[in-house]
């Protein structure tokens, strides 16, 4: 999944639920079952989403929705080596644009 946010400083709960198309219920659920989601909230507790947090987000996604990760068995995965993870999954998503747009010129040729 290729999430599209514009590039700001934070992002609301119905922005977030929407670039994944998944309820803000969701979002809202999977902050209380893994840590490493950690919104800024307001007086009146309306979150906001650094970018670090979609890309935790973004993670947890790809575990759970497509890797068909549980819940128990990411919270797992994450703890061992979240670094490791990261790095492969940054990998993964920068090769998948490339090969996107190696497609789209592709297509133009």
């Amino acid at each position: 999944m290729n999430i599209q946010l514009p590039e700001k400083l934070y992002y609301s709960i119905s922005e977030v639920a929407k670039a994944f198309n998944v309820n803000a219920s969701l979002i809202r659920f999977w902050e209380k079952e893994f840590d490493v989601i950690t919104p800024k909230k307001n007086a009146r507790g309306v979150r906001k989403f650094t970018p670090e947090d979609v890309k935790n987000i973004e993670l947890i996604y790809h575990l759970v929705k497509e890797r068909g990760f549980t819940l128990e068995g990411a919270k797992t995965h994450l703890k061992e080596g979240k670094k490791e993870i990261l790095s492969n999954f940054d990998i993964i998503r920068k090769l998948e644009l490339v090969k996107a747009q190696l497609l789209e010129i592709k297509k133009n040729i």
